[in-house]
């Protein structure tokens, strides 16, 4: 096993720089997660620790040692891809046991860890077959077992749900969570799906513009966003984002700041003073809980009700929020702002 050390690393094509100066300590063992909209630098980040691309200038180091020069077969990672890489001609055996035999294993260690990673995903039944003959989500379970059987010492997955539907990409997230108990091995995951980052990470690494926005457990970026970015792209719905002078009520009402509320934090205010009157303008029951848009003064917030609190469009809505529940940003940088 072994930690991971990111030291200034920078990545430019050309004249476009696209990573800027990263720096990041992951520890031994620990699950983290690169989370960001497309274009962010993430995959980017993930292909030059793995050795598929090279880095323009700053140091890589696994287990102390700096990568940078070592070829990707030398540096001890194993990579699961979002669109499996299966040799189309090997069975479900061959493709576990490929880089094994390469690597010129005993044939009796190789049945024992191919056996062993089958057992652990559960594809036992499935290890004489085909990949054409497999499910997305069994050959995404196959390249699992590929990168398992190779016990490396980090494990690399770029998007490994991205290609399945919504219902599989559930069931496997359920999957990858249960194999991070089973197969405690230091690893780093790469998504756009917050909902995945949030269940699975032990620490999430938000980036945008190939910078580092915040690095924090999921915890820690729902509830203490550092930036209006990360307000905005963690949560669904989001956190509502508006001037603090639409909602003077706060208490804060300067114009260089902007108030952010989670839509779970606006409450129904009975018998209180109202942080927020305003209208329904969409209304979208969700059996457990209803969605509400509203129009407050000409601005738009999102609350999460109970349902049946409001039904219909032109409803008039009175909510209250906690003050702790309350975030302020600075409104020319975007940065959050104790108050």
């Amino acid at each position: 096993m072994a930690g991971l050390s990111l030291r200034n690393v920078k990545k430019s094509f050309g004249e476009v720089a696209v990573v800027h100066g990263v720096d990041l300590e992951i520890a031994d063992r620990e699950f983290v997660v690169f989370v960001g909209p497309s274009g962010c630098g993430k995959s980017t980040l993930l292909r030059m620790i793995a050795g598929l691309e090279d880095i323009t200038s700053g140091e890589i180091a696994i287990d102390g040692r700096v990568v940078n020069e070592l070829d990707p077969k030398d540096r001890d990672i194993a990579m699961v891809f979002q669109d499996y890489a299966l040799y189309p001609h090997m069975t479900v055996f061959e493709n576990m046991a490929f880089s094994l035999r390469y690597r010129g294993i005993d044939r009796q260690e190789i049945r024992r860890r191919v056996d062993e990673a089958a057992r652990i995903l559960d594809i036992e039944p499935y290890i004489a077959r085909m990949p054409r003959q497999l499910s997305g989500g069994q050959r995404q379970r196959v390249a699992m077992g590929r990168a398992i059987v190779r016990d490396p010492k980090v494990f690399l997955f770029d998007e490994p749900l991205s290609n399945l539907d919504a219902k599989l990409r559930v069931q496997m997230r359920t999957e990858i969570k249960r194999l991070r108990e089973r197969v405690a091995t230091t690893t780093i995951y790469v998504t756009h799906d917050q909902v995945e980052a949030m269940t699975l990470a032990d620490r999430i690494v938000i980036l945008n513009h190939g910078r580092i926005e915040q690095i924090g457990t999921p915890e820690d970026v729902y509830d203490r966003p550092a930036s209006t970015f990360v307000a905005s792209f963690i949560g669904a719905p989001p956190m509502n984002i508006v001037p603090a002078t639409a909602l003077p009520a706060a208490g804060h009402s300067s114009d260089k700041l902007l108030l952010g509320v989670r839509p779970e934090h606006l409450v129904w205010a009975a018998g209180t003073a109202p942080l927020v009157e305003g209208t329904a303008s969409v209304v979208e029951p969700l059996g457990s809980d209803t969605l509400v848009s509203l129009d407050v003064a000409g601005t738009a917030l999102v609350a999460r009700l109970p349902p049946r609190v409001v039904r219909r469009k032109g409803e008039a809505v009175r909510l209250t929020a906690d003050p702790s529940n309350l975030h302020f940003f600075d409104r020319s940088t975007g940065l959050r702002q104790t108050m």
